[in-house]
């Protein structure tokens, strides 16, 4: 995902978004602590999501 695709969307979208990345992370998380995560890399891009839509959030609000 890029910020750019982020940029266009409504503030009630980019909420959407941001919830079900949390939920990801969530998700991300409880996996890694039971040993069931084959691609700990997954864990900084959904980071980086939530980060970006974080911004684009901030930058829709202003």
């Amino acid at each position: 995902m890029k910020y750019s695709d982020l940029a266009d969307k409504s503030t009630a979208e980019l909420q959407a978004m941001l919830k079900e990345k949390k939920t990801e992370l969530f998700t991300l998380k409880i996996k890694q602590k039971m040993m069931q995560l084959q691609n700990s890399s997954e864990l900084k891009a959904t980071k980086k999501d939530i980060a970006r839509i974080n911004t684009a959030l901030t930058a829709v609000a202003n």
